[in-house]
């Protein structure tokens, strides 16, 4: 196996619907294809939250897989949500994902084990399971501390050194745990990656990090490319700044009542961009209304990220 190369950028993009709710395939082909287009972007990340992959039917997320797949043309890998509930259900979700043309898997915990917990050993095996039927190279998604499928080190560390694993993307959201344990993940699995997927304040993250799984990278990927850059040089001055730049986006989506919203926010921060007509979500999000999207894009004006097609024409 020819490890995915994820040291960079990997947005999570958003599922473009037609304005009557069916999944625009042009559209996510046109996200496809702009994000690409940036050097410094790795992978592309579908139906995940900000993809809002468990709205969708199976039949909509495998093609929704095959027009990624078919747009991006090989420049990088498509890494699939694996959301199934049960382990049989989820390795036989990623086997058709893999045969859709997917080459990754971010493996999302059991959705019972946010409220229950889970029992040990049970995190590992659903692993191996997907891997094992699928081939899809895996993610490691750790959850964040407050909710109950965030994982102990014990169980990251055996995850993290089965045959698979590629990397982790790492929401724990608690700096005290960052600091400990993903040194303690480097020294198990050194080949390891580890991508930062805290939005809401990225900046304490970037200097411990190969790279980033963000939905963010949906909005505004040149900042975080150029963010990603100084965090790898240790540059915390350069990346103060960027990190300043991106505050009043960063307030303005993720800085919300539910992170939920953020998956909104970021549909109407691409409609301000220039990359989406409008701005339509499928139940159960809600729209923000005109006061939330005037905020949204006056945050990006505050913060000069201008229309892509008008950044074009520039160059």
């Amino acid at each position: 196996m020819q490890p995915m190369d994820l040291r960079g950028l990997s947005p999570a993009p958003v599922t473009a619907f037609t304005r009557d709710g069916e999944v625009d395939h042009k559209a996510n082909a046109k996200i496809a294809k702009w994000l690409i287009s940036m050097e410094g972007v790795k992978s592309l990340v579908i139906l995940g939250h900000a993809g809002e992959g468990t709205f969708l039917t199976e039949e909509e997320r495998l093609a929704l897989i095959r027009t990624y797949v078919e747009a991006v043309d090989g420049a990088v890998p498509i890494i699939a949500g694996i959301t199934g509930e049960g382990t049989k259900v989820a390795a036989g979700e990623a086997k058709k994902c893999k045969a859709a043309g997917a080459t990754g898997a971010l493996v999302y915990p059991n959705h019972g084990w946010l409220r229950f917990g889970f029992q040990k050993g049970a995190p590992q095996d659903r692993y191996k399971a997907i891997w094992q039927e699928s081939g899809l190279q895996c993610i490691l998604f750790q959850y964040p501390d407050a909710t109950k499928a965030s994982y102990d080190l014990d169980t990251q560390v055996a995850i993290a050194t089965q045959e698979g694993v590629v990397a982790t993307k790492n929401g724990v959201r608690n700096m005290k745990r960052w600091y400990v344990e993903i040194p303690e993940l480097k020294k198990a699995n050194p080949d390891l990656q580890v991508l930062s997927c805290h939005d809401e304040w990225l900046l304490p993250t970037m200097f411990d990090v190969d790279g980033l799984l963000v939905g963010y990278g949906n909005i505004a990927p040149e900042l975080l490319i150029d963010l990603i850059k100084a965090g790898k040089a240790q540059n915390y001055p350069e990346a103060r700044k960027i990190f300043e730049r991106l505050l009043p986006v960063t307030r303005a989506v993720y800085h919300r009542g539910s992170h939920m919203e953020g998956t909104v926010a970021l549909k109407l921060g691409l409609v301000h961009r220039g990359i989406l007509d409008h701005a339509t979500i499928r139940e159960p999000l809600k729209n923000l209304g005109e006061k939330a999207e005037a905020e949204i894009f006056a945050a990006f004006d505050a913060a000069g990220i201008g229309r892509v097609d008008q950044l074009l024409a520039a160059e």
